[in-house]
This record gives structure tokens, sequence and C-alpha cells, in this order.
């Protein structure tokens, strides 16, 4: 896409951001529209706003547009994930909720290892066109098997009954939801992670195409690597459930990415030391993913706040998403080099660390 829309590599991180555009400006919108029109319905409009803006998004010819489709598309990102949290506690037995939220958080990487695994092997005999009209194609599967196998708002709400609060206000919900000093906190924590994570993974294939590895090989060494994050989410499921503090896991997963990177980057000219070396930075930081969202859901200022929560959860994950790439890619492209790249994820990642000493200092839930 970067040769043929004529971009440079700034430009292309812009692309790679763009989609993170509408959560960056909207999360907590959404998050307080998917309460009032119900938690399906929001994610079964997502799921066919992702899939049309897919295929339509495949027929552009200018940069400039595919960037505006991109936009698009994030919306519907995120009235797709934004719900899903929420709609998780509704279903979910309180006492499976850590470890079930840990497979929640595998949804990014998962989706990595998909596309940058088939899509790579689609690439050898297609175009990057065709590709998005098929992952169109398998959104709107995706929305009708939700449609059938998934319970209506009303179902949901009957069956937490007791646990529904009276109606409140969209101002009182805003206001409740950002008064929080822990909701800004966690929010913050994932932007920064989500900053180190989105550059470091979706440039990965760029800096293989560099050294000039097949891009087949490229997308199956990202792959792998986007993998390794799935491990860390289910690991730290785990640990919750089994009562570990949920700001350990964050120092873990800060301290393991900074010095992942130093190698990766700053210490090593080879590819095999630098390949393990990013990815033990995505297994590490699998660790922060499943532990935020799981204390987004449980830490909310109020059970009726909980998909507002969520949502500025969110639209801090998206700006960092969105600013992580351009800024990763400004370094390396002012100071000559990915061996400077250690210099944007390590500044991230000590802001994420005094982040988690400050959650330390707040009355977290655990797992049971």
């Amino acid at each position: 896409m970067q040769r043929e829309l004529g971009m440079d590599l700034v430009q292309s991180g812009f692309l790679l951001a763009s989609v993170q555009m509408a959560g960056m400006l909207l999360g907590l919108c959404i998050g307080l529209i998917s309460e009032k029109i119900g938690l399906r319905r929001c994610i079964l409009i997502g799921l066919g706003i992702l899939s049309l803006s897919s295929v339509i998004g495949s027929l552009f010819e200018d940069s400039t547009l595919v960037l505006l489709g991109r936009m698009i598309e994030g919306c519907g990102f995120l009235m797709v994930v934004l719900p899903i949290p929420a709609l998780i506690k509704r279903i979910t037995d309180a006492a499976r909720l850590s470890r079930v939220m840990g497979l929640w958080g595998c949804y990014m990487p998962a989706g990595a290892v998909l596309m940058l695994w088939a899509g790579a092997a689609w690439l050898a005999v297609g175009s990057w066109r065709t590709l998005w009209i098929v992952l169109g194609i398998l959104t709107a599967v995706v929305m009708v098997l939700t449609f059938l196998l998934v319970p209506s708002d009303s179902q949901t709400q009957t069956r937490h009954a007791a646990q529904k609060a009276p109606t409140h206000s969209w101002l009182s919900l805003l206001r409740t939801t950002l008064s929080s000093g822990r909701v800004w906190l966690l929010a913050l924590a994932f932007g920064v992670y989500a900053a180190q994570w989105a550059a470091v993974v979706g440039f990965m294939p760029t800096i293989y195409n560099q050294a000039q590895i097949a891009v087949g090989t490229a997308g199956l060494l990202t792959a792998l690597i986007a993998a390794g994050n799935v491990v860390g989410n289910l690991v730290a499921g785990r640990c919750l459930h089994a009562g570990i503090a949920p700001h350990r896991l964050l120092q873990a997963g800060y301290l393991g990415m900074i010095a992942c990177a130093i190698v990766a980057f700053g210490l090593t000219q080879s590819l095999i030391v630098q390949f393990i070396a990013i990815l033990l930075f995505s297994i590490v930081g699998g660790l922060i993913p499943a532990t935020l969202f799981f204390l987004a859901v449980t830490a909310a200022p109020s059970p009726e706040t909980t998909s507002t929560s969520v949502g500025w959860v969110q639209q801090c994950s998206s700006l960092g998403q969105f600013v992580g790439p351009p800024v990763v890619a400004s370094v390396v492209h002012a100071l000559g080099g990915w061996q400077w790249a250690w210099i944007a994820t390590v500044s991230f990642a000590i802001l994420g660390l005094v982040i988690a000493w400050s959650l330390s200092r707040l009355s977290l839930p655990k797992g049971p």
C-alpha cells in the first residue's frame, strides 16, 4: 500500500493508525450510546459498518480517501469492541470474570496473527484490495452469527435485573466517569502500552522488508510476535484469578517491554536476537491489556458507568495506537535508523511505570 499510494514512512504510520481516529475522539460517547441503544444492538451496527467500510475502502485510489475510509471503519470497530466487556460482565459469573477478561484481552493480537499470517499468504496471490473485500465478507458472517447466538439485550438485562441501576442522565454518567481518578489512570496506562505495541508490531513487516526478508516469511514472523501477546493475556488472566495484585502485573509488563526494546533495537544487529527480544516484548506486554480490561469493568465508579469507563479506557488506548506508530517512525526518521526506535518505546513504558505506581496506592479489585 505504501508503494502503490506513494506514501513515505511517516504517512504509512498514519495509515496504520488512522483506524483509531474514531476511538481517539468518540470512545466515551459511544460508551454512552451503547448503554442507551443496547449492547448487542450496538455490536451488530458496528459489525455492519466494519463490513461495508472494508469493502468500499478497497475501491479507493487516493490515499486521502483511504485514510477517510479507515476512520469510518474505526467507528464500526469501536461500536464492536466497546460494549463487549460490559456484555461479558453481564453474562459471566463473577468467579470466572478475571479469566474471561484475560481471554477477551487477546482480541487485538489474535486478529493481528490472522492478518499477518493469512494476509501475507493472500498477498502472494492477490492484492490488498481483494484482501479487504474478503475481510468485509467475513465480518458480515460474524454479524449474522452474533445476531443468532448472542442473547438479546432484554434477556441479559432480565438476567441481571437485581444489579440494574436506576436510569441516569448522560451528563450524570459522564461526570461520574470523568471525575474518577482511577478511571483516568487506567485509561492512560492503556494508552502508553498501546502506543508501543501498535508501533512495534505494525512496523515489523517494514523492518523485515528492509532486511530483504520475503513478504510471506516477514508476515509469519510478525504473526508469531502477535501470538506471543495472546500468551501474555492468558497468563495475566490466570494470575489475576490466582489473586496476584494487578499493579504487580502492570509493573512486570512495562519493565519487560523496556528491557526487550533496548535489546531488540539498541544492542543487537542480529535478526535472530532481535526476533527473540521482540517476541518476549510482546509476551510480557500481554500482561497489561488483560489486567486493564479486568480493572476497567470491576473498578468503574458505579455499575451503570461500566460502559463509559471502558469507553474512556478504549479512547485513550486508541489515542496511543494513533500516536505510537507516527512517533516511532518520526524518531527513526530523525535519528537515522531503527536502532533508535527504543528511545520512543522506552519513553512510553516509563510513563506506564509511573502510572502503575500511582495505581498501587489505590484500592484495586483483585481476582477471586
